[in-house]
């Protein structure tokens, strides 16, 4: 019920955006603006657990140890950053690695929501640069397009709604603790269908919560005409469902028709208690456990290679307890979710009701130009909390 409630706030928001209304309705701007805060606020006053299932949390899954891959560029980078910061810029920007920083994050635009750090919009031209920076040398070449498309994506949107809420530029960028090759520390970029936690523990990284989003996902006017987003996603989650036999996706099946948003761990679903259902890999031939790999490799691959092969080697040893869930119709032109879920990690893809783009499209049915995604580490490795836990534990601070 309470992300029914929100999904009509945000729809609301949608609509006097629409209507370029910000200065014809401030009551009611100021009143959403309320209403998240509150949200935020009781999402907060819980202690973080982590995603888990009704079972409980599963221990010993995250151990502190070396990968043997250099985080030494990112630590460079992102110091390089804080250096071109003054006083009042650090202040706004750099918070303790324990910070509740890390989960004030959330997928509404900025007309309702106050975000920490700078934005790129804002930042001179040599922030912009050294920040930008630490994105190069965290993401692969493909999570860096990525993360700028999805900046596009916002700029047409302001196209189609006339609102100064939405832009390229309005990302923020925290850094929590003190960028480091042996103690922990991370950065945050925090958006409008844009959020990446970046956490980092000696070489060590965890890369979630990742939110990624697209409205519309395929540009079809303006400045970015032709941008597409969160394509590949889409496609290779639909061949892997139609790939398997009649009688697995009646197993991964949870709903044979999709009638509105699916997406379940998004923001302020920190301690989500979520059990496995769908279709278990434990099942599945070799050839299709791995056409399930590629497919998890897909979102795992917007982050460095050497980090990626880590994290994918940490998937594959969870191969037989990963389950593969599916709603809606599997035709070539549906529009569907999917869920992967394992105990080390949690991917939810989603096509959404249209909030930015409803002068476009049926306002209360899912559109392939709405697009969410999710990505965590269940059983508390979250921000790297687990790894952070253990760290404290073992050194005085």
């Amino acid at each position: 019920m309470r992300y029914l409630v929100l999904h009509v706030a945000i729809v609301f928001l949608a609509v006097i955006q629409t209507l370029n209304a910000q200065d014809k309705y401030p009551n009611e701007l100021l009143a959403l603006k309320k209403y998240f805060t509150d949200i935020e606020v009781q999402a907060l006053a819980e202690e973080f657990q982590g995603v888990h299932a009704s079972s409980g949390l599963q221990d010993g899954l995250f151990p502190v140890r070396m990968t043997g891959v250099s985080t030494k560029p990112i630590v460079d980078t992102a110091n390089t950053y804080l250096s071109l910061l003054s006083s009042s810029e650090l202040l706004q920007t750099q918070f303790s690695v324990d910070s509740s920083e890390w989960r004030r994050w959330f997928n509404v635009d900025n007309g309702v929501y106050v975000r920490q750090g700078l934005s790129l919009k804002e930042m001179s031209a040599k922030q912009r640069s050294a920040a930008l920076q630490i994105l190069e040398v965290s993401l692969s070449k493909k999570g860096m397009q990525q993360a700028f498309d999805i900046m596009k994506t916002d700029r047409s949107l302001s196209e189609l709604n006339s609102s100064s809420f939405l832009d390229e530029g309005l990302y923020f960028l925290t850094i929590m603790g003190k960028p480091s090759e042996t103690e922990p520390w991370g950065w945050q970029i925090d958006g409008h269908h844009l959020v990446i936690n970046y956490f980092v523990l000696g070489d060590q990284v965890v890369v979630t919560p990742t939110f990624l989003g697209a409205e519309p996902a395929v540009a079809k006017t303006g400045k970015y005409q032709g941008n597409e987003v969160l394509q590949d996603e889409q496609n290779s989650g639909l061949l892997f469902m139609q790939s398997l036999s009649q009688s697995q996706q009646k197993l991964a099946l949870l709903e044979a028709q999709k009638q509105s948003d699916n997406m379940v761990a998004a923001a302020h679903k920190d301690n989500l208690i979520l059990d496995y259902s769908g279709l278990q890999a434990k099942t599945l031939n070799p050839v299709r456990k791995e056409a399930l790999l590629e497919l998890i490799h897909v979102f795992v691959s917007n982050i460095k290679e050497g980090h990626a092969k880590v994290r994918m080697d940490e998937v594959r040893r969870h191969i037989d307890d990963t389950w593969f869930a599916w709603a809606g119709e599997a035709k070539d032109d549906s529009v569907f979710y999917y869920r992967i879920h394992s105990p080390v990690i949690l991917i939810e893809f989603d096509h959404q009701r249209p909030i930015g783009t409803r002068m476009l499209h049926d306002q209360d049915k899912p559109t392939r130009d709405h697009i969410h995604v999710v990505v965590r580490t269940p059983n508390g490795n979250d921000y790297g909390k687990d790894l952070l836990k253990q760290h404290l534990s073992r050194h005085k601070h």
